[in-house]
């Protein structure tokens, strides 16, 4: 019996990366997995399937594109028609621009908000209603080392992680009382497509601080996530937990 036997789990971004890591982890602990990434990556979506249903697990793939209100509440939809009950959901779509302030398009700062802080916020609001009607649940957002201090060159992504972090601490206090527990994590370096495409330079400078000299890996992430997904982080609600080989100490 796994941490997570018997319930279900919505994962976004999960065609690859970070997602993909955390969806197969929480499969490996008993949840059934709903992943889901956008229509273009369903090949991964269903790779990400293809994994854990190799492992023994249980998953299937709905796209969806977090910055349509309509997607995010047709995903809920399909997580409660495919297992009867949404138990946890993982925020973890985004997206970075790698730019000095000055240089980032208002195009660009639009498309890293949407996606990465407007999405989790259109998430939530459709999850957290069919949590509360059953009587509770866990939502755990992705945000990064760079929602809790300044990161240089992704200046929208800062401050769309640090939007996550404030979004995460409102709901954990407006929904404790309904039995829905709303935390974040928060990475530092991991290996995901994200991170290969960054240029080299930026990479070696976000593990230069770490105390553990190295990239993580995204079932590192994923070990964090069961945790607060299980009912052993039961008394565990707005929390912003670094995963991050210790970038933040």
């Amino acid at each position: 019996m796994g941490l997570l036997a018997g319930k279900t789990a919505v994962v976004t971004g999960a065609a690859g990366g970070i997602g993909r890591g955390v969806a197969r982890e929480l499969a490996r602990e008993g949840a059934a997995v709903l992943v889901s990434d956008l229509e273009t990556a369903a090949p991964g979506g269903e790779e990400t399937v293809g994994l854990i249903e190799a492992e023994g697990g249980t998953a299937v793939f709905t796209p969806c594109d977090v910055t349509s209100a309509r997607d995010c509440a047709a995903l809920v939809d399909a997580a409660l028609a495919r297992f009867g009950r949404l138990d946890c959901a993982v925020n973890n779509a985004g997206i970075a621009v790698h730019k000095r302030l000055a240089d980032v398009t208002e195009e660009e700062y639009d498309r890293v908000l949407d996606v990465n802080l407007k999405g989790v916020f259109l998430g939530m609001r459709a999850q957290i209603p069919a949590m509360v009607e059953r009587g509770g649940g866990a939502i755990v957002n992705i945000a990064s080392v760079a929602g809790m201090q300044a990161v240089p060159l992704i200046s929208p992504y800062t401050a769309s992680k640090h939007g996550i972090i404030g979004l995460t601490r409102n709901a954990a206090v407006e929904y404790g009382e309904a039995g829905v527990r709303v935390n974040a994590v928060c990475p530092n370096a991991i290996r995901t497509p994200l991170m290969d495409a960054s240029p080299p330079e930026f990479v070696a400078e976000l593990i230069r601080p770490q105390a553990i000299k190295r990239v993580g890996e995204p079932e590192e992430v994923g070990f964090a996530v069961a945790y607060l997904c299980s009912d052993r982080a039961a008394f565990v609600t707005g929390a912003a937990l670094p995963v991050d080989g210790g970038y933040a100490a």
